[in-house]
């Protein structure tokens, strides 16, 4: 069994997604569960170098979040912004309770299913609207989705590094 991944340094919360107005405010897609719920983190730390800057404003506006970061005075300036992800130290986030995660301490996991068959590594997550749905990449790339529920999802252990599910390889 492979360790548990590191926790992450920084967890991603979201992208600068456009431009909004002429006045320097930013579209930002938001993975937060709320998605003004990035409004409630401050500094947002901005590309690779992970470059703090404050919001000045934010905002939901229509189904995402605009707001204005320090430093940003007009919209060639914010054109430079796009792209770049929006990270906080994962430090910053609430605790939570025993059985819940956060999708970043997920990733990387192996995943595997009640007969020990390695499916791959949890890769990513997708929101449907009626339950998430947790991406498994194998080495050659191929992909298993696989409902993130008590009747596909039998157990997360951490600190074993894996994902235990009731899924089939040839599902």
């Amino acid at each position: 069994m492979s360790p548990a991944p590191e926790q992450p340094a920084w967890v991603v919360l979201g992208r600068i997604s456009g431009l909004y107005g002429v006045q320097g405010m930013v579209k930002v897609f938001s993975y937060t569960e709320n998605r003004d719920g990035i409004l409630d983190y401050a500094p947002w730390y901005l590309g690779a170098e992970h470059r703090p800057v404050a919001v000045l404003d934010g905002r939901l506006q229509g189904a995402g979040v605009v707001a204005l970061l320090e430093g940003v005075r007009d919209r060639e300036q914010a054109r430079l912004l796009i792209g770049q992800e929006i990270a906080v130290p994962a430090q910053a986030l609430p605790a939570l309770e025993e059985g819940e995660y956060y999708w970043s301490q997920l990733l990387g996991l192996a995943v595997e299913n009640r007969e020990g068959q390695r499916l791959g590594e949890a890769a990513g997550f997708l929101e449907t609207g009626a339950n998430d749905v947790l991406l498994v990449r194998d080495a050659a790339g191929r992909e298993h989705l696989i409902p993130w529920s008590d009747g596909a999802i039998l157990a997360v252990e951490r600190a074993q590094g894996r994902i235990l599910v009731d899924w089939q390889a040839d599902w």
